[in-house]
């Protein structure tokens, strides 16, 4: 298994560094955001498992070339013969691997207990500080004069959050173009996606790639998010209202102005592209061998050795 351990992590280095930094840098995710999401989950899930997966094969390569079985056979053998049983740099390896898995665990729990303990404060304040829309269903208006517009996800009983400056400044093709982007983040569960990642980024600080990530996730929803509103509205509004709202997402600094992610929306609108059908199958078959190579080298010789 050292073999084994060895290729996995040099998959998990390449998973952790240089893939992610290319991929940040590259143009064509602006012209296809659901399939360069696909492969930054890809790479998240592989970096993880390549990792965790390089440690185990480590510690328990002196018990056999089967993870499996080495795996079961491992509390007889610490029992029978101590420490000898996998040496000190193999235990040093499992307890590596098992500190690592608990605490990546540890951190997206604590990011999902800690995202809802923040929406439930932010529906308490929207409760207090908006008046529901005369007209539109689950929407809640902000007296504030600044244009605002986001999302505040809750299921079934989600809400979107208009300030009357938006309402005011914009007409009604522009207003039906922000409302059709915001149920787009609610629908397709925008607030999931980004979860992981900003687990990702909580539990490695230090990590300047944990943080690239988190940022490459939060625009690609912003593009699946026009993508889904200009199939029910006018794009040249959508487009003029990105200009002139202030994006805010609840829980995390606001941003406003003319920023470099509103230029490239507001183009992607006015000058759709798209990549040609091969190269979105390329991407996404790349996507899934990410995921499924590391898990083969793992688990194929303990499958083939069941027969």
């Amino acid at each position: 298994m050292l073999l084994t351990a060895l290729a996995l992590a040099v998959l998990a280095i390449a998973l952790a560094w240089p893939v992610p930094l290319v991929l940040a840098r590259a143009a064509w995710p602006s012209r296809a955001p659901g399939t360069a999401l696909l492969l930054w989950q890809a790479i998240a899930i592989a970096g993880g498992l390549s990792m965790i997966g390089a440690l185990l094969c480590a510690g328990l390569a002196p018990l056999g070339d089967d993870l499996v079985r080495a795996a079961v056979a491992l509390p007889g053998a610490l029992a029978a013969r101590g420490i000898a049983a996998v040496g000190i740099p193999g235990l040093v390896a499992l307890i590596a691997a098992a500190a690592l898995a608990v605490y990546l665990l540890t951190h997206l729990a604590r990011t999902v207990v800690l995202a809802n303990r923040q929406r439930r404060r932010h529906r308490d304040l929207i409760a207090l500080l908006t008046a529901p829309h005369p007209t539109r269903d689950a929407t809640r208006v902000l007296d504030d004069a600044a244009p605002i517009a986001y999302c505040l996800p809750r299921g079934f009983r989600s809400t979107t959050v208009l300030s009357r400056g938006l309402l005011d400044a914009l007409d009604g093709d522009e207003l039906a173009g922000v409302v059709a982007h915001e149920r787009a983040h609610l629908d397709e569960r925008h607030d999931v996606v980004r979860l992981a990642f900003r687990a990702w980024r909580s539990a490695l600080p230090w990590f300047p790639i944990a943080a690239v990530a988190d940022e490459q996730i939060a625009r690609l929803v912003e593009y699946l998010a026009d993508d889904r509103a200009r199939a029910s509205v006018d794009r040249a509004a959508l487009a003029r209202a990105i200009g002139l709202v202030v994006p805010v997402i609840p829980g995390e600094p606001g941003a406003g102005g003319v920023t470099e992610l509103g230029a490239i929306r507001r183009r992607r609108l006015l000058e759709p592209e798209r990549l040609p059908a091969g190269a979105l199958w390329a991407i996404r078959v790349a996507a899934v061998a990410l995921v499924a190579v590391p898990t083969a080298w793992l688990f194929t010789p303990a499958l083939s050795g069941l027969g």
